[in-house]
């Protein structure tokens, strides 16, 4: 298994439209590519700009295809243009892949 490790940095004032298009749209998409999604936060502490989530993938190869298959779905190029017809509303993503320790309970 391999974790991906995604943190979004909003624009002032925009992270409740980055939570709302997760909550509304994404998820949806996310479930159709098969995208295992382990858990989302928001960061307490240094702002309200930033949203945090790990995905959970079989392989590096069945993230690779499932990122794939998310960016050319034609839902998710339409949901971005809408959601961000008055601007981003993200401004920076920091994307990480780990691999559990074999002490690990996510193994």
């Amino acid at each position: 298994m391999v974790y991906e490790l995604r943190t979004y940095i909003a624009p002032a004032g925009r992270l409740d439209d980055i939570v709302d298009r997760f909550r509304t749209r994404t998820m949806d998409i996310f479930a159709r590519h098969g995208f295992d999604v382990v858990g989302f936060w928001t960061v307490d502490e240094g702002g309200d700009n930033e949203l945090v989530y790990l995905l959970r993938f079989a392989s590096p190869e069945a993230s690779e295809a499932a990122w794939s298959a998310f960016r050319a779905d034609p839902e998710w190029i339409e949901t971005r243009k809408v959601t961000e017809a008055n601007g981003p509303i993200v401004d920076e993503i920091i994307a990480k892949t780990m691999t559990a320790t074999e002490f690990s309970p996510l193994q």
